[in-house]
């Protein structure tokens, strides 16, 4: 079964020794995405992820579709001349220091992206597409060419998914709120970290609050929120009521705390279109964003089987 993801993925730099980028002598790198991380997710797990993009025909730009595809993801990228390649630097806080962020983003390929770039046949032929609000907050270009994936699956059995990954730097809670109301109309599934949910619905309260302010606002079949590393949540519709399942794990030793979030979607979409229960799939995403955070970069590299275990021994409802 298919899980196509649509968006950006930057090279995100980060020092090697975990110090500060002013100081660092040496960088690690990573294609790091949210869609594309997801999709690896959805690989891991023996799904098929598909990842859909435009890449400028570059070193960088080859070095992220060749790393993705170390994966198993498979890349659908539209190549261009003239563009450059998205980057990010990140340097984890210790308290008492802030960690930091800054994005060079403009002018990437991804941000000339445009409907006519998408591989129709591929779209077609998924289970459900997901993107997130950071690659609708790209450009206008990237913004249209997003609602057209999403207007693609209206009338289809094709799920439509999307979060509000609001990145620093680059994605801010309006921007976000703005990608939500336009993919609004086709949105199956929303997923969200706790502190998101919050700014972009303007909402006080916990999760549970969230979630029935997502719901009433958005109507999606099945809301999510992440509420750490180690908790998630979701509400689905059934006839005459609203189902809540809530989900935490153990809590692990943080490698690197890149790609948890992404995971944790990757894994909990491709387990709702192999058809198992919204339950089922939240256990799966909790416990492959716990167990990315234990390796360096952002990708899951478990296979199902030792997802399969650590779901059975470390993952409990509340």
């Amino acid at each position: 079964m298919t899980l196509l993801t649509f968006g950006e993925t930057p090279l995100r730099f980060v020092p090697a020794d975990g110090g500060q980028l002013h100081t660092a002598r040496e960088m690690r790198a990573h294609a790091d995405g949210t869609e594309s991380n997801a999709a690896a997710a959805a690989a891991a797990i023996g799904g098929e992820g598909v990842w859909v993009s435009k890449l400028p025909d570059t070193p960088l730009g080859r070095r992220v579709a060749s790393e993705l595809q170390g994966q198993g993801v498979d890349t659908a990228v539209t190549w261009t001349d003239g563009r450059r390649q998205g980057l990010r630097f990140e340097e984890t806080g210790v308290q008492p220091r802030e960690g930091a962020t800054l994005q060079d983003r403009s002018g990437s390929a991804m941000a000339a992206v445009e409907p006519e770039d998408l591989p129709m046949d591929k779209l077609r032929a998924a289970d459900a597409v997901f993107t997130g609000a950071s690659t609708l907050a790209l450009s206008g270009k990237a913004a249209d060419t997003a609602t057209a994936v999403f207007e693609a699956t209206e009338g289809t059995a094709i799920t439509a998914a999307a979060d509000l990954d609001c990145q620093p730097g680059l994605c801010s809670a309006a921007d976000a709120r703005t990608a939500l109301d336009r993919l609004s109309g086709a949105l199956d599934i929303l997923v969200a970290s706790e502190a998101d949910a919050a700014a972009v619905l303007d909402a006080s309260g916990g999760a549970r609050e969230l979630l029935t302010a997502a719901a009433a606002e958005y109507d999606p079949k099945v809301v999510v929120i992440t509420r750490s590393e180690r908790n998630a949540i979701a509400m689905y519709d059934t006839p005459g009521t609203n189902v809540v399942h809530e989900r935490t794990t153990v809590e692990t030793e943080t490698v690197d705390p890149a790609g948890g979030h992404a995971a944790f979607v990757g894994a909990f979409l491709q387990r709702l279109v192999d058809g198992a229960d919204v339950a089922d799939a939240l256990s799966h995403g909790v416990a492959a964003g716990a167990l990315v955070r234990t390796v360096p970069g952002p990708y899951l590299t478990v296979d199902r089987a030792e997802l399969d275990r650590v779901v059975a021994e470390s993952v409990e409802e509340p």
